[in-house]
């Protein structure tokens, strides 16, 4: 009889579906290239879905771009950071911070407040235009609980692997709002940068502790960052990299945000309707979303019609699983059709 070896099972470097990060090979781009970021005080999502830049206004403007890679085996795809206006007068209340948000409900294996809580490590690809620091850092939502990790970019790609110690202070509530916030602090002025980093444990918030150390991508037009292969893991090491599909990833980042438009005669698809023979000046059409989105989204979309108004059906007509729209009191026997659907249900 033959005798098979098994590999004992532990917390590090299991099989199986391991990454919380959501494209983190920065595969899906429905936003396109975003321009004039830190315009104003905002958090604004990407080219890259699920990752946004969080600002507080500032002099210095970035663009946010999905970059194709040709010198990194396995990631063809890469949110490029650019710095188009500079800020060499830095504010104390200044910062750009690069983030991916998680729901409760997606990190209770984290087992955090408890007495089994585990360690996690986050891992990413990284690269800039120079050799520069920065922080990446675990912030819970739910306690206001928090550490920071520093490393540093340079102009060749680095596999980066920060182990963050477990907490077991603070749950995490089960449900689906904003629990945890991964941030990479690429620029911040004195509030976030004049204590000590807090490194070691996750303590009680304090801005001072957060992000100290770090270097600015705003200091020079000349400054990027690059990122890619983000995984996020229970453990104390890092993996590699969980591919999925397109179609998989595709479909995770529509829960938070869907784009549909219906190109020339495909058009049709969205035609609007009469509610009843009698009322031809009143048209309705339903468009069921790809997946069930994280709460009811906020919708924009494009009509064409002669005459009337038009907009989102709300109530019942309306929820995380379709969006129902409507014309009134458009001329009869006249076409109306909705398109440029965009539905957002960010955290």
């Amino acid at each position: 009889m033959s005798l098979i070896k098994v590999k004992s099972r532990g917390t590090d470097n299991v099989s199986g579906r391991r990454n919380i990060a959501i494209n983190g090979a920065m595969q899906i781009a429905q936003r396109g290239t975003i321009t004039g970021i830190g315009a104003s005080s905002a958090t604004v999502y990407t080219a890259c879905d699920r990752f946004n830049i969080y600002t507080t206004g500032s002099a210095g403007r970035l663009t946010a771009s999905q970059e194709a890679v040709t010198d990194l085996g396995g990631f063809p795809n890469a949110l490029k950071l650019q710095c188009t206006t500079a800020d060499t007068s830095v504010a104390a209340g200044e910062l750009f911070i690069l983030g991916t948000r998680f729901e409760g409900q997606d990190v209770q294996g984290i087992q955090k407040g408890y007495s089994t809580a585990k360690e996690v490590t986050v891992s990413f690809y990284a690269k800039a235009n120079e050799s520069r620091v920065h922080v990446c850092e675990i912030y819970d939502v739910d306690n206001t609980r928090q550490c920071s990790k520093a490393f540093t970019v340079t102009t060749s790609w680095q596999r980066f692997s920060l182990t963050f110690p477990a907490d077991t202070t603070g749950k995490f509530d089960d449900d689906n709002g904003l629990s945890l916030n991964l941030m990479w602090h690429l620029h911040s002025g004195s509030n976030l940068t004049s204590g000590t980093l807090n490194s070691s444990a996750f303590a009680s918030a304090t801005d001072a502790n957060r992000a100290v150390g770090i270097g600015s991508i705003v200091a020079s037009t000349n400054n990027n960052f690059f990122i890619t292969g983000v995984q996020v893991e229970i453990g104390s090491s890092a993996s590699d990299f969980e591919h999925r599909s397109f179609g998989e990833e595709l479909q995770l980042c529509q829960r938070y945000h869907f784009v549909r438009n219906f190109p020339g005669a495909d058009a049709r698809n969205a035609w609007m309707f009469p509610i009843s023979p009698s009322e031809d000046n009143y048209r309705r059409t339903t468009v069921n979303l790809p997946t069930t989105m994280r709460t009811t989204p906020t919708v924009t979309a494009g009509f064409s019609h002669t005459g009337g108004t038009n907009g989102v059906d709300g109530g019942n007509w309306t929820g995380a699983s379709s969006v129902s729209f409507y014309v009134n009191g458009i001329n009869s026997n006249t076409h109306a059709y909705v398109n440029n659907i965009v539905a957002t249900a960010e955290l």
